[in-house]
């Protein structure tokens, strides 16, 4: 082989290893890009302790739920107290969508006139409906519902 057909094949093959380079990069860079499209997942407001819930029976004092729940996101006062804890998880598909509502939750623990819990409720949304997940019903009217569609309203950014 001669010595300009050496220089050839080693121009060649440094043409080649820089193309791969250059492939490899590209590569990486669609990669990164990709990967920074995946799917979010958001919390708004409180978030629920595990078995937070199992630690409050009926009759358990105001100051056991602080202890237990936490700073309420807000209280109402009507006919005793009542704590509210409320919550959003939302989520995209992939990023720079629109946020979808996954779960909404407002858990409720209503005091009677001595400061203690006298029911506790789990309301969420369920086909559109505000729904109590612990005694598993759906309020019809009272004032109950007039204080809760409210809050679900400020929740939902849509």
């Amino acid at each position: 082989m001669t010595i300009t057909n050496q220089t050839s094949l080693r121009a060649t093959r440094r043409r080649g290893l820089h193309a791969r380079w250059r492939m490899l990069v590209a590569v990486a860079l669609v990669g990164g890009a990709l990967a920074g499209c995946t799917g979010e997942q958001f919390q708004k407001g409180y978030i629920l302790p595990p078995g937070a819930l199992e630690q409050i029976p009926i009759g358990a004092s105001q100051d056991q739920v602080l202890i237990v729940m936490g700073t309420p996101s807000t209280v109402a006062t009507l006919d005793g107290e009542v704590f509210y804890y409320i919550s959003q998880r939302s989520e995209r598909v992939v990023a720079f969508m629109n946020q979808k509502v996954v779960d909404q939750r407002v858990i409720a623990i209503y005091f009677d006139k001595n400061r203690r819990v006298r029911r506790l409720a789990n309301y969420g949304l369920q086909d559109g409906k505000i729904f109590d997940s612990i005694s598993r019903t759906t309020p019809t009217s009272g004032q109950e519902m007039s204080y809760l569609a409210p809050l679900f309203k400020l929740l939902s950014f849509n």
